[in-house]
């Protein structure tokens, strides 16, 4: 890929399906990936697991939005005992930071006190967003950034939720496989939505920063009532 691939070419791989990854975090080197087999997590049928969706309403995390982006990224980039390799480089980090303060990509983060301990970031387009990762260094705290997105999703009018691959940990939210040819449709009805990331916080604008507007219980039933 050439080196002056810029945000503008980002976006237009996003509204084709594909999307840039690296082979690790040494290599300096992006390719792009369009995968046969597609992981969405539909936002209609989305499920919180019994256990989780008492702790969510239970708040034990502050919850913000777009307020340490890069931080999010450098966490989700970070190698742990489940993760021995990452696919998060210098030139992924400097693009989706470039395209965070386009407006374009958002991340969800969990607050213990002053520490940040959980989030995940991704990309928005349209009626879309695009997870890319998450990381979490509490009990269910990428979980529960993960349900204050979707709920953030849905109020806002967004109608896809790519996930990307399979993932066995995110079955359990009800995540199907669609092949290609199908995630291109849903794609392609997705785009001309005019979806609003900051619509549950008030008059907020795109750019600005601050809390999540909705308490665990209320992204519950922002969820529940949707599914």
């Amino acid at each position: 890929m050439s080196s002056r691939f810029g945000t503008q070419d980002l976006l237009a791989c996003y509204r084709r399906g594909v999307f840039p990854m690296a082979d690790s975090r040494d290599d300096p080197n992006l390719f792009l990936v369009d995968p046969d087999m597609r992981g969405i997590l539909p936002l209609d049928a989305f499920h919180i697991p019994r256990r989780l969706k008492r702790t969510v309403k239970k708040d034990p995390f502050r919850i913000t939005v777009d307020t340490a982006f890069t931080r999010v990224m450098e966490f989700c980039g970070e190698e742990t005992e489940d993760r021995d390799s990452t696919w998060i480089n210098s030139a992924i980090l400097n693009l989706y930071s470039a395209l965070h303060r386009e407006g374009h990509a958002h991340s969800v983060e969990c607050w213990d006190g002053d520490q940040l301990v959980g989030g995940l970031y991704g990309v928005s387009v349209g009626g879309a967003f695009f997870g890319e990762s998450m990381f979490s260094r509490a009990t269910d705290a990428s979980k529960i950034a993960l349900v204050h997105l979707v709920a953030r999703l849905i109020a806002g009018g967004y109608a896809l939720l790519d996930a990307q691959f399979h993932n066995p940990h995110l079955e359990q939210f009800g995540l199907i496989e669609v092949p290609r040819f199908q995630f291109k449709a849903l794609l392609r009805d997705a785009l001309p939505l005019k979806a609003n990331f900051y619509s549950g916080s008030g008059s907020v604008s795109v750019g600005t920063t601050g809390s999540d507007s909705f308490t665990g219980a209320e992204a519950v039933q922002r969820i529940t009532q949707m599914s």
